[in-house]
């Protein structure tokens, strides 16, 4: 049981629940909720799960006018004996609660956090899907709640927890996707807020994207703001090129979000023994190494995908094939690692899961 006190308030009205066939992506939400207020000076109060249902803000909360909002991502998973447990768990509550200072907010103790999200997935236990390729997808989001028009920090927060049972991020599941290479928007620049989960760094990305979409891509390939010529991120997900025999991605230095499943395809590839390098990658480079024959495979690391190979990237000047447009075997093998370690199918060497009660 968690160390911290919660108070549950269940529903009296449950939710409908959809077929797992019929679940996409964050469609469809649980029962309950989690939320914990803070208030300076006070701290941190208690955490509560209660129904889920509509937020009280006031129209002047900061969070609406100078942009205080941040969030997570992770998934739980219905494990191969029936059980529920959650992918890499702290990592996550280490990540909300380093950015959260980024954005002027109060950092959340990641134990506390922990011990909640445990007790929010065991309150809605039943939700947690068991077919391949579906879970539980929690999104715990930060915000700032005072009231007032003065630019400067709020003194007020609010973080609360939604859940929903999802199946694959993308429709077509290891298909290789068609990327967009963004030669004049930019998504983040060093120095800024690019390697926090912040909801700034996402709006940034809707209108390129849009663009995209409507040349037939389904997302973008970000490049660095200064140069133009370094990649960085591929939509929401961390980038990966293997060229020749060695897996490279981009080196994290404030622009890129130092992504959970990003760092769990680094430590699989190095215990597989694979050449692993971080560092900054050209775009030329990357295009070179195709004329070279030595470009091997290009996919994305995230966790609403977990792996998503790239068939084609277009560009303003032309387009270029990956793999022959075909899933690559490193992808492949990464996506069925992943997903066993995850589903409890495979030994957990790293202790990425968290059991829930």
């Amino acid at each position: 049981m968690p160390a911290t006190t919660i108070e549950i308030t269940r529903t009296t009205t449950p939710r409908p629940r959809p077929a797992e066939s019929e679940l996409g992506f964050g469609k469809y939400f649980a029962d309950h909720m989690l939320v914990l207020r803070y208030a300076a000076p006070k701290g941190w109060e208690e955490p509560k799960i209660v129904p889920y249902g509509p937020l009280a803000l006031d129209p002047a909360a900061s969070c609406l006018h100078y942009g205080q909002a941040m969030f997570e991502g992770m998934k739980a998973f219905r494990q191969a004996d029936g059980r529920v447990a959650l992918f890499r768990l702290g990592d996550h509550a280490r990540r909300l609660s380093a950015g959260a200072p980024r954005l002027s907010m109060p950092a959340v103790d990641p134990a506390l956090f922990q011990d909640a999200l445990s007790a929010l997935i065991s309150t809605d236990k039943d939700w947690v899907p068991s077919s391949p390729g579906t879970a539980l997808y929690l999104r715990p989001v930060l915000i700032g709640t005072e009231p007032f028009l003065g630019v400067r920090p709020s003194s007020q927060y609010l973080l609360y927890v939604i859940t929903c049972p999802v199946g694959a991020y993308y429709a077509g599941g290891l298909k290789p996707v068609k990327i967009w290479v963004e030669l004049d928007a930019v998504r983040a620049v060093r120095g800024g807020i690019g390697a926090v989960k912040a909801a700034a760094n996402y709006v940034a990305s809707l209108k390129a994207a849009e663009d995209a979409r409507a040349r037939g891509y389904e997302q973008v390939l970000w490049l660095d703001a200064l140069s133009h010529q370094f990649v960085e991120e591929v939509g929401t997900m961390n980038l990966f090129v293997q060229i020749g025999d060695e897996l490279l991605t981009p080196s994290l230095e404030g622009t890129i979000l130092s992504g959970i499943t990003r760092d769990s395809v680094l430590q699989l590839a190095r215990d597989w023994g694979l050449r692993v390098t971080e560092r900054p990658i050209g775009f030329a480079e990357i295009l070179e190494a195709q004329k070279a024959g030595t470009l091997r495979e290009v996919f994305g690391s995230g966790t609403a995908a977990v792996i998503s190979s790239v068939g084609e990237l277009g560009y303003s000047d032309g387009r270029l094939t990956v793999n022959g447009g075909e899933p690559g075997p490193l992808a492949t093998r990464l996506y069925k690692a992943i997903s066993d370690i995850q589903r409890g199918n495979a030994p957990d060497a790293h202790n990425w899961m968290t059991p829930v009660d």
